[in-house]
């Protein structure tokens, strides 16, 4: 408790035209508990209380299992490793492989195909590349002199995660973001049974993501599936069914498809939000003024959505690198691990594998990842004099 001396003058004793100077002394606590806020924080115990027991302790103990080989379930003692975890996911090496040649230096060619040795010789206990060993083969691009330029990672389906991740929030985010804000457009409007169309647009957030999974995996199924039977009647018969979750091209860009449709009325009830804060003095000056459609959007309408953009890209953002459902249900990773996320190898690596400190050190890599995204868009959303 602090003691705080104020100067006052009192004027209600004094005579007329004369005035008294005096302190006061007025105790001011400081402390973050007093009788005024105590009710405010016992109603806040239980709340910060689960989520300090199941989100701050477990990144705690996320952060400090990744510098571990901690196993679930293993009889030999944990040991400290360092980086060793964060080494064998990150690791990169770049290594240019030159075509055969026969004794004449010609480039052998059979088939048509240029004849390469084997990538194996060099990341096998080659003492001449040491930097290559244990590594696998992940991009290979032509080079000069029919070589190849190849790349290699420590850990390639971490790495087939991660570009995936990285593609389907580029993918998604935006066009999540433009579907619900011209669905937001469109039912912000004082027409009859608007309120009909709003309640089917936000029909799939209600749903369960694991139901709504299983019910598009039947309508990509690869024989049967609707998706297959519409297509072939709209075109009279001559497309042909397509494996879309079966197949490494497609299965990707299905899951988008549909993670774009089930979430879309979530975000466009926030748009919607921010349309209706939105003074309807600013649409009438833009009337008079005879500004058309396209100029009351740009000069009235999006500078007020401002602040709902930032929260509409921020929440699509997190929500996309946390896709795992989807995969789980509809692809388990597959084929030919297409479909790999980096929350699903976390998962798949934590518990599946059993490797506690590997998942451990992918979520820490999330992390980070994530909040580095989240620093770049509150920079660039920054406000600007």
């Amino acid at each position: 408790m602090d003691t705080v001396k104020s100067t006052f003058t009192d004027t209600t004793a004094a005579p007329e035209g004369a005035a008294l100077s005096g302190e006061r002394t007025v105790k001011v606590n400081k402390s973050g508990f007093n009788k005024q806020n105590l009710a405010g924080w016992l109603m806040a115990f239980p709340a910060f209380s689960l989520i300090t027991l199941f989100l701050v302790i477990p990144f705690l103990l996320a952060f400090i299992l990744s510098f571990t080989n901690q196993r679930l379930m293993s009889p030999n003692e944990t040991e400290w490793v360092g980086l060793d975890n964060f080494q064998d996911m990150l690791g990169l090496s770049t290594f240019v492989l030159e075509p055969e040649r026969d004794v004449s230096g010609a480039v052998v060619v059979e088939d048509g195909e240029t004849q390469f040795p084997r990538l194996r010789q060099f990341t096998r206990n080659n003492p001449d590349y040491p930097n290559l060993d244990g590594k696998r083969r992940w991009l290979t691009l032509p080079w000069f002199n029919d070589s190849q330029f190849v790349v290699l990672a420590s850990d390639v389906v971490f790495m087939k995660a991660l570009v995936n991740t990285v593609l389907f929030v580029s993918i998604v985010a935006p066009t999540q973001a433009f579907i619900a804000l011209l669905l937001a457009l469109m039912i912000n409007q004082k027409l009859r049974g608007v309120n009909v169309f709003r309640a089917i647009y936000f029909m799939p957030v209600v749903i369960s993501i694991v139901v709504i999974s299983f019910l598009w995996r039947f309508i990509y199924d690869g024989e049967n599936g609707l998706l297959n039977s519409l297509l072939q009647f709209v075109t009279f018969g001559a497309f042909k069914p397509v494996d879309w979750l079966g197949n490494p091209d497609t299965a990707l860009g299905s899951i988008m498809a549909m993670s774009i449709w089930q979430a879309v009325g979530f975000h466009m009830v926030i748009w919607l939000s921010g349309l209706q804060t939105i003074p309807k003095e600013l649409y009438e000056a833009a009337t008079q003024l005879g500004a058309n459609g396209w100029q009351t959007f740009r000069y009235v309408t999006w500078p007020g959505l401002r602040n709902t953009a930032i929260l509409v890209m921020v929440v699509i953002t997190m929500q996309a690198f946390a896709l795992f459902a989807q995969v789980d249900v509809m692809t388990r990773g597959g084929p030919l691990d297409s479909t790999q996320t980096l929350v699903y190898q976390a998962v798949q690596r934590g518990y599946g594998k059993q490797d506690i400190a590997g998942g451990s050190a992918l979520s820490v890599v999330l992390f980070v990842f994530v909040l580095a995204i989240s620093l770049f868009q509150r920079y660039l959303t920054r406000e600007k004099n």
